[in-house]
């Protein structure tokens, strides 16, 4: 009897280590070698097979499969015997001119599984050494922009006064960063909506990572304590202007109307997301003209803090420059040229934080006129008496 039953588990235990197909997958998602240089990347399978299988090597450069040696970014892969005694392989890549190329498997094996969504995207570039300076910068930036944000709060809590800090400016700011902030949470943290993503982009890579979610929920926090400030310090009569309220309005309805049509399923929740990131780039395009005309109008920067103006450029500067190190190192300008958008928000910010230099420490430099802004908006000149308030 007990023989019998060693027998049944014997069989059993063939079936469930034989009986299915062999998983074969890359050792990781993305690989990084130098021209004229060659990386490795394991292919492992989750068990031994049990006949020899052939895999051979596929290449994606943009959305066409390249065949034609002549037009690769790497030297052909030679194929891949896989034999009933492996279950990991090591696969030289040997690059041969900067750009990117999606390197994929095949096989005419059976007895493995589906091998269409087995791939690693393949960098190759001129230099690892600029690819850490490119790393390095991109912290020095996430850092320099995260800061930012305090200058102005210590500005307004040692005043005890956001005179000189226009409304209209952190009404845009803090709509566009809670817009930004829907679209980079659903993008990261939402299944379905990162299914949808990868259904559309099938070997692409989630533009939203765990950083962008982190500066924008910070982003958020910080204008929302800045905000705090202008209802409990000295104000001078400031307030939100109608053009500012007619358009944030309109936004915020867009978006109201679009979640309707979302839950009917007239769009995908992807889609959804997107009108956020249409959002964010139009009051990023808007959003520091009220406190340039006010800066130039009172003929002051009494209030708009420099050194948030300072590390604002630090960090736009040093995200273009990355934009162009990136571009050279990988061959591919078009990922600056070819998302003018990115690229273009990005310059139009910068130009307006030279703006405010000039007009902090040229065009304005040591003027402290004492003046206010009443519900008006018209400029009124302040007796000495009150100068308190703003300084």
């Amino acid at each position: 009897m007990s023989g019998s039953r060693f027998l049944v588990w014997t069989v059993l235990l063939a079936i469930l280590s034989f009986g299915g197909a062999s998983k074969l997958t890359f050792s990781s998602s993305s690989l990084s070698v130098e021209t004229q240089g060659t990386s490795q990347i394991d292919l492992k399978l989750d068990n031994q097979l049990n006949e020899t299988a052939v895999v051979y090597f596929t290449y994606q450069i943009g959305d066409a499969i390249e065949d034609t040696e002549k037009t690769l970014l790497i030297q052909p892969v030679p194929n891949v015997n896989l034999t009933t005694d492996v279950t990991k392989v090591t696969v030289n890549v040997t690059g041969v001119r900067p750009g990117h190329l999606i390197l994929g498997v095949n096989s005419s094996a059976k007895e493995l599984e589906d091998l269409s969504d087995q791939f690693v995207r393949v960098d190759i570039i001129h230099s690892s050494a600029l690819s850490i300076i490119n790393a390095v910068i991109g912290w020095i930036y996430f850092v320099a922009w995260s800061v930012s944000f305090y200058p102005q709060v210590y500005s307004n809590y040692k005043r005890k006064s956001v005179v000189g800090l226009n409304f209209d400016f952190l009404c845009y700011n803090i709509t566009g960063f809670l817009a930004y902030g829907f679209f980079n949470v659903g993008m990261f943290w939402i299944p379905s909506v990162k299914t949808q993503y990868f259904q559309e982009h099938p070997r692409g890579i989630n533009p939203v990572q765990l950083n962008d979610v982190i500066f924008t929920l910070h982003a958020v926090f910080v204008t929302l304590v800045t905000i705090g400030q202008c209802f409990i310090y000295e104000r001078g009569g400031q307030k939100v202007s109608k053009v500012c309220t007619v358009l944030l309005a309109g936004a915020w309805l867009f978006a109201f109307i679009a979640l309707f049509v979302a839950v009917g399923e007239k769009i995908t929740w992807l889609e959804y997301l997107y009108y956020f990131s249409y959002i964010k780039l139009g009051v990023t395009l808007i959003k520091y003209i009220p406190q340039a005309w006010m800066n130039y109008r009172r003929k002051s920067t009494l209030g708009w803090s420099i050194g948030n103006v300072l590390l604002d450029f630090t960090g736009g500067s040093l995200s273009l420059l990355q934009m162009f190190l990136i571009a050279y190192n990988n061959d591919d300008w078009s990922s600056i040229f070819g998302d003018p958008t990115k690229f273009g928000l990005g310059f139009f910010s910068i130009l307006f934080d030279i703006l405010f230099m000039i007009q902090h420490y040229c065009l304005y430099r040591g003027q402290n006129p004492y003046e206010i802004v009443n519900e008006k908006e018209s400029i009124v000149n302040v007796p000495s008496h009150s100068n308190k308030l703003i300084e």
